[in-house]
């Protein structure tokens, strides 16, 4: 038995439709894998959907702002055709944040079904105050913390982190503080994780 270590950027990848390979794993998880994220990954993850929902409003209102300085123009046939374009637009903007809430959803709706949901505890919180792994970025320390104490209390079990925030998660110091807890793995694409899982059966 594997664990998987993720984090909150492999719900974004799902959301946004960058990793379809994520959604897969998670929808049909490999018997032989348990799949484990820090609790405090689901709230960061509903924080980055509120300000996606906030920059496609803000997207949409400028769009609107446009189609109502076209629709002035009565003479200039490129200003008709650019309203046209502006008006479907604004159905596709919408769209299109519908789909990312729907995989958004979804996915959390798995995760909640199928993976292990880490605790934040005093000793995570503790860690992440006395020691900065990751320096500029608080959460990910915290997030990273937690994963580093719950990999500690898994000492039989083969672990491996995926994450594609390899700018915070793949710097030595934090690939070193990972193999020291017994993550040996470390994957940034779902693809590279799944394949290495299939080489050792």
């Amino acid at each position: 038995m594997a664990i998987l270590y993720i984090e909150t950027n492999f719900l974004i990848s799902i959301a946004t439709g960058r990793d379809p390979e994520a959604d897969e794993l998670l929808l049909n998880p490999p018997a032989s894998v348990k799949i484990a994220i820090p609790g405090i990954c689901c709230m960061e993850a509903f924080s980055w959907l509120e300000e996606e929902q906030k920059r496609r409003r803000r997207f949409r209102d400028e769009l609107r702002k446009q189609i109502s300085q076209l629709k002035r123009d009565l003479t200039s046939s490129s200003a008709q055709s650019l309203l046209l374009y502006l008006r479907e637009s604004l159905v596709e903007d919408e769209n299109f944040l519908n789909d990312i809430e729907v995989r958004f959803l979804q996915a959390l709706k798995r995760l909640a079904e199928k993976s292990i949901l880490i605790n934040l505890t005093g000793d995570t919180i503790q860690d992440c105050l006395n020691i900065p792994l990751v320096e500029k970025e608080q959460t990910d320390n915290l997030i990273l913390h937690a994963i580093l104490n719950h990999a500690r209390s898994q000492e039989t079990e083969v672990k491996a982190l995926l994450s594609g925030n390899v700018k915070e998660f793949g710097k030595s110091n934090v690939l070193e503080a990972l193999r020291d807890a017994g993550v040996g793995k470390y994957f940034a694409r779902t693809k590279d994780f799944i394949g290495w899982l299939q080489s050792q059966l």
